[in-house]
């Protein structure tokens, strides 16, 4: 088996230890083993050549969530910010162990630890491919389960999410089937960005 198969296998052991499920289709599955196979799906879709890197990245982008709650935090911003930079920083760890358990070198570890700490976005192609894939992933999974109890905030949130994103994410983002209501908050979203 290559290196990269023994990551994805042990990323995925990993992943299925998540407490946390999320149901699809009529399956259940641990949330975060789900997603990333999710995240590598799009990564591969947006990026067909992707690198080493980047294919290795996508799935291990948020490896051991659940390990480090945003309960766990002060409420505000504040608190938000300080959990989202640790958290990154504790994906990047778990993803270097296992890449070095595998015998991967310090050149690729380091290149995934940057994009999955997202070093450089709107910069380094291979950050930008992995950032719209994180808000395809969302969009088609998640988002319609979540805008309801937000629908304050929703065209906010989107807006951010959508910042971060360039054209071809955006267009990608257009293709995915919403709820008349859950499209009403991304064209919202969209009008805001084009201001």
């Amino acid at each position: 088996m290559e290196k990269r198969e023994q990551a994805f296998v042990r990323f995925d052991a990993y992943n299925k230890h998540d407490p946390r499920t999320i149901s699809w289709q009529g399956e259940t599955y641990p949330e975060e083993y789900f997603l990333a196979l999710k995240l590598h799906k799009w990564v591969v879709a947006l990026q067909p050549v992707a690198s080493e890197a980047l294919l290795l990245a996508s799935r291990c982008q948020h490896i051991g969530r659940w390990e480090i709650p945003r309960a766990a935090y002060p409420d505000g911003r504040e608190g938000y910010l300080r959990w989202r930079k640790e958290l990154a920083l504790h994906h990047a760890e778990r993803a270097t162990e296992i890449l070095h358990q595998v015998g991967y070198d310090t050149e690729i570890t380091e290149r995934v630890q940057q994009i999955i700490l997202k070093k450089r976005i709107k910069v380094d192609a291979d950050v930008q491919v992995m950032e719209n894939a994180l808000c395809l992933v969302f969009l088609e999974y998640q988002y319609e389960d979540f805008h309801p109890r937000y629908p304050d905030k929703i065209v906010d949130i989107l807006r951010k999410s959508l910042l971060k994103m360039d054209a071809a994410g955006h267009q990608e983002a257009l293709k995915l089937p919403y709820s008349e209501t859950g499209l009403r908050y991304i064209q919202s979203a969209l009008t805001l960005l084009a201001k």
